[in-house]
């Protein structure tokens, strides 16, 4: 840093990355220090389907996120394309549901949001074996490439003149009273105003490292998720697919992702066969025209993981210029928009379009 920016974000994946561009749309300076390369962890290894899966199986407070960010998306998409020139390839593609033993709650989920949903007949079927259960349409879902989002929100914020320190670990602080005053990285040491931990499944790791005295700390832990690619004809599957715990989703090119597990194996990003396996016998069985395609990609990524997925977007109480953006577990992007404007505006003391209290630190 040449200078000493509002706000300091240590990591740059979605959340990061959204957060910082919410702030220079605030008006204030951003910096964005990333321990690798911005946006290479769970944010460029999950599926994008812009929807919590089975949302009213879940918490409220997931709910409130993931529904404001569905309003926010649409401009977002279309901004980015038009300032970078860089297409996120925010898709309604719409998503079709086709197990819902609790249909009752999911029909009143989807009334009480105005999320639009109609009963599936018999022609969302006729390419798919499975046994449907009260299947749903969801018409407006959208996915995100992930990549691309990345790529794009990148790109903005470069234009934007927001400084990006890639490659650089935070070792350690330097802290007057209740005020951190600089923050040490392998790359040099930086004076800080605001700073906000946004780092992911590494966040709880990362309290623990540089504030372990804190008596208040995040609970987020990595959770591993693998997925396959398939290199598919474009139009071979018209919309994502959520099939009891598994999804197709497919990409605008014809690429079918499918995913993905659930996974407690500490930071390890290793495939397994066994996963491999699963994956492809369930995508081959729900869509038997994939045994044409090969199998491109097989890859894990790492999800900060919370106590019922609700992720921490607060003020810390005993540090007063340290804040936390994390720990969204497999909605990241789902979530992403609302949380970033939701950090904005406890910060600059601004009324919130979701109440803050389910998202506070010592919830």
């Amino acid at each position: 840093m040449t200078q000493t920016t509002d706000i300091t974000l240590i990591g740059g994946g979605v959340i990061g990355l959204l957060t910082a561009r919410a702030f220079v749309n605030a008006g204030a300076s951003v910096t964005i220090i990333d321990k690798a390369l911005l946006g290479q962890e769970s944010s460029w290894a999950g599926g994008g389907i812009l929807l919590p899966l089975y949302p009213w199986r879940q918490a409220d407070a997931i709910s409130q996120l993931a529904v404001r960010s569905l309003s926010l998306y649409p401009s977002l998409a279309t901004q980015l394309i038009a300032d970078t020139n860089k297409d996120p390839e925010w898709t309604p593609c719409g998503l079709l549901i086709t197990k819902n033993p609790d249909i009752n709650d999911a029909v009143a989920w989807c009334q009480h949001h105005g999320v639009r949903f109609q009963k599936a007949d018999s022609t969302f079927f006729n390419d798919l074996v499975t046994q449907p259960d009260q299947p749903l349409w969801l018409p407006d879902i959208a996915q995100a490439r992930n990549p691309r989002l990345v790529k794009s929100l990148k790109q903005d914020l470069i234009n934007k003149g927001v400084t990006l320190i890639e490659n650089s670990e935070l070792t350690a602080i330097r802290q007057v009273q209740n005020t951190i005053t600089h923050i040490e990285t392998s790359t040099g040491l930086y004076p800080v105003k605001d700073v906000i931990i946004s780092a992911g499944a590494w966040t709880g790791a990362l309290f623990q490292k540089l504030f372990k005295d804190l008596l208040i700390q995040p609970s987020i832990a990595p959770v591993k998720g693998q997925m396959l690619l398939f290199e598919a004809e474009a139009g071979l599957l018209p919309s994502m697919v959520l099939d009891g715990d598994h999804y197709l989703i497919p990409r605008r090119d014809g690429k079918i992702l499918a995913g993905s597990t659930v996974e407690h194996d500490g930071f390890s990003k290793h495939t397994t066969e066994t996963a491999r396996k699963n994956l492809t016998e369930f995508a081959l069985t729900l869509l038997p025209a994939l045994k044409h395609a090969p199998i491109i990609h097989h890859w894990a990524g790492l999800r900060p993981g919370t106590e019922l997925g609700i992720p921490y977007i607060d003020r810390h109480p005993d540090i007063h210029n340290l804040s936390i953006n994390a720990g969204h577990f497999r909605n990241g992007l789902v979530m992403g928009p609302a949380s970033a404007e939701l950090m904005v505006d406890i910060l600059l003391n601004r009324p919130t379009s979701v109440a803050p209290e389910p998202y506070q630190l010592g919830r």
